[in-house]
């Protein structure tokens, strides 16, 4: 269940959304590692998110649909990949090989992978 500090978030973002959309749809100009997910009002907007997603037990053919109703900026394909396939790649100590999952999504129609490196890598987001 919801505890009851998330049911704003989930109110606000359902009378908005009529769903509750991802990270980038909150915050637009967010980089996946902003500190901002990890501190405040976004850590709480992303735990929502998570326990949202986690009860929603989506199957993989909604995981897409949800995902192709929102896409994500390129800079967001690594962590849709994650979720859409439900696999955990992070590891801080070595880089992520992102290249199965991002075909995967191409084949499925997504758009955006193949500028994950340059919009990722780039200083001029929150």
């Amino acid at each position: 269940m919801y505890e009851p500090w998330m049911e704003k978030y989930l109110t606000k973002a359902f009378a908005e959304h009529g769903d509750f959309p991802p990270p980038w749809i909150y915050s637009p100009n967010s980089h996946p590692l902003s500190m901002g997910w990890r501190m405040g009002d976004g850590e709480s907007y992303i735990m929502v998110f998570w326990t949202w997603w986690k009860q929603s037990n989506k199957s993989f053919e909604e995981r897409v649909d949800y995902f192709r109703k929102w896409p994500a900026p390129p800079r967001w394909c690594g962590w849709m990949a994650e979720t859409i396939f439900d696999v955990d790649l992070w590891d801080p100590e070595k880089e992520i090989d992102y290249s199965e999952y991002f075909a995967k999504l191409k084949a499925l129609g997504f758009e955006g992978t193949e500028k994950f490196d340059e919009d990722f890598n780039n200083e001029n987001y929150d």
